[in-house]
């Protein structure tokens, strides 16, 4: 299986650059997208089914226009997983996860730390998803995480 991870800072923007041409010939199995700025009704799906992505998965924050995840995958998953179940964690949009036989696949986006606030709510976030991916492992050994 080929996963390829991108951080696209704003899909919309990715795909007046051409990024629909370049994921054809890149051609992964999954691609998991961070920092996709937007939501999925504002975006032509049409265009990523016809690159061959049939079944795409897109988690965006509840601020419009800001961070976002997506995973893009040519074969249905058994399972998807929108965010952790941890509130502070999942309004941001930052963690999607795709469930295979085989594998499971997480798009990941921290958060930057820009300022002393946003700093804390990075370390903050990092020692949650930490613990998180540790749990998870439990039930989910396969488990490859992607992101920026």
């Amino acid at each position: 299986m080929k996963i390829i991870s991108y951080n696209v800072n704003g899909i919309r923007a990715a795909i007046n650059k051409g990024f629909i041409e370049w994921l054809v010939s890149a051609d992964p199995d999954v691609i998991c997208l961070q920092e996709i700025k937007a939501m999925e009704s504002q975006l032509d799906l049409n265009l990523v089914e016809e690159a061959g992505y049939k079944y795409s998965y897109w988690f965006s924050a509840q601020k419009k226009g800001y961070s976002g995840v997506a995973i893009l995958c040519k074969s249905e998953p058994n399972h998807i997983a929108y965010g952790t179940g941890i509130e502070t964690m999942d309004f941001e949009g930052r963690n999607l996860r795709v469930d295979y036989d085989e594998v499971s696949i997480m798009s990941m986006y921290l958060p930057s730390g820009t300022n002393a606030a946003r700093l804390q709510h990075k370390f903050d976030y990092m020692d949650r998803i930490y613990e998180y991916l540790n749990d998870l492992r439990k039930t989910v050994p396969n488990l490859i995480v992607c992101g920026d």
